[in-house]
């Protein structure tokens, strides 16, 4: 699953969704939990492209690094440094130009030798 989770990631770190949909397997769910709460979730490979493809505008670079990995039971537990520079100001407050890092963790499930389950969760 490493491997497969490693192909993912590079994807994103390039912005190339295709990429990374050619990890994902038809049914995918994806999740992004903030504090507990899912804030969103997609079902389904074209739900996910259209997530995916909705974003690419926010971010003129985008960046997630693997500080951590363990696998237990089918489920990789990932941790994520995630850095970005937004592209276009948001109606948070954020500004084009302007930077963040967050720490958080992702979890991947697979089956038939693609990934089923992706989950962001970040405090």
């Amino acid at each position: 699953m490493r491997a497969l989770i490693d192909r993912y990631i590079d994807a994103y770190n390039r912005l190339d969704v295709e990429g990374m949909l050619s990890t994902l397997h038809p049914q995918v769910t994806f999740q992004n939990i903030t504090a507990g709460v899912t804030t969103v979730r997609t079902q389904g490979i074209e739900e996910f492209r259209q997530l995916a493809q909705s974003t690419l505008p926010l971010f003129a670079r985008r960046r997630q690094t693997v500080t951590r990995y363990s696998e237990k039971n089918g489920v990789a537990d990932v941790g994520i440094a995630f850095e970005g520079v937004f592209a276009l100001d948001l109606p948070n407050g954020a500004r084009a130009g302007q930077a963040i890092a967050l720490d958080g963790r992702s979890e991947f499930r697979m089956h038939d030798g693609l990934l089923t389950h992706v989950a962001d969760i970040s405090d």
